[in-house]
């Protein structure tokens, strides 16, 4: 009988003290979520309205005028949108493939390249050509100027990646693959029906890194796109933004004798943005969430 008290008692405690775990849990998802929900409350706000009631997530006076002006060239806007999936898309799946094979012979030791890969790679983190010569060699040298694949070769592999999945990699038995070996099964054998899947975790970890790298991206379309077709959506985004910015200041009301002050509400334009430019990219969170934290920590004590 005292030994059911004491486990009553102690699964009594138990239960409180994962009912204060889970409000503290609560309360730390609702401070992250009411940003979020301020955001898009501002971006249906008049510049009134901000002036005088800041930003809420319930707005004063409500109004479209901020997602006018973005939209006013919807076209453009869907053109930004289909560069950046594509980008993206291409960019995350090449990228994933190349990162991991390139990590995966670098995770075995019997392979005989090892060293002079390795040292390839590190040099690559310590030095490079620069803004100019990257420039010339993707404009000229490679032909790629105003093209989408510029958009997408030069960040598709990166050393700081191929670092993690070597790390995930060391983390698989060799007894695994030894015993594979003895069974017959070739490299490619190997590498895709035993470490492949293993590498889940480290996969969608990576992938997700690259996704949100790849949909964030716009400073390559600064430098190598010209045709406004094949822009990607933040670089859009950041040229209405900043054509706004100039509409508003004493030279552009000059030129066009518009008071946009009034018209358009910039901060509210900001968050139009902000809306535009994340809502997408976090319906693809979900997907990768039950692999990223197991991902974060997979390989972390093997380097």
């Amino acid at each position: 009988m005292k030994l059911l008290k004491t486990k009553n008692r102690k699964s009594g405690g138990d239960r409180v003290l994962h009912a204060v775990f889970h409000i503290i849990m609560i309360i730390l998802a609702l401070s992250c979520v009411y940003p979020f929900l301020v955001i898009i409350g501002t971006s249906f706000a008049t510049q009134e309205a901000i002036i005088n009631s800041g930003y809420k997530m319930i707005p004063t006076e409500a109004s479209l005028e901020a997602y006018r002006s973005i939209l006013h060239n919807p076209r453009q806007l869907a053109d930004a949108y289909g560069v950046t999936i594509f980008t993206t898309v291409v960019q995350t799946l090449g990228g994933l493939a190349l990162t991991s094979t390139y990590g995966y012979v670098l995770s075995r030791k019997d392979y005989p390249y090892r060293r002079v890969l390795s040292f390839y790679m590190f040099f690559t983190m310590l030095f490079n050509g620069g803004l100019v010569p990257t420039y010339i060699l993707i404009s000229k040298w490679l032909g790629l100027q105003n093209s989408i694949w510029a958009l997408i070769i030069p960040g598709m592999c990166g050393a700081w990646n191929i670092m993690l999945m070597k790390g995930f990699f060391q983390s698989i038995p060799s007894a695994l693959i030894e015993s594979a070996k003895i069974d017959g099964a070739g490299e490619f054998k190997i590498f895709l029906s035993i470490v492949m899947p293993l590498s889940k975790p480290a996969f969608a970890t990576l992938g997700l890194l690259m996704v949100l790298t790849g949909w964030n991206g716009w400073y390559h379309s600064l430098l190598y796109i010209t045709d406004q077709n094949k822009v990607q959506l933040q670089y859009l985004l950041m040229v209405i933004m900043r054509n706004i910015e100039f509409l508003k200041s004493a030279e552009g009301q000059q030129i066009t004798n518009v008071n946009v002050e009034r018209e358009v509400a910039s901060q509210a334009v900001r968050m139009a943005m902000c809306v535009l430019a994340t809502g997408p990219i976090l319906c693809v969170f979900p997907f990768f969430q039950k692999y990223f934290s197991k991902g974060l920590t997979v390989g972390s004590v093997k380097g």
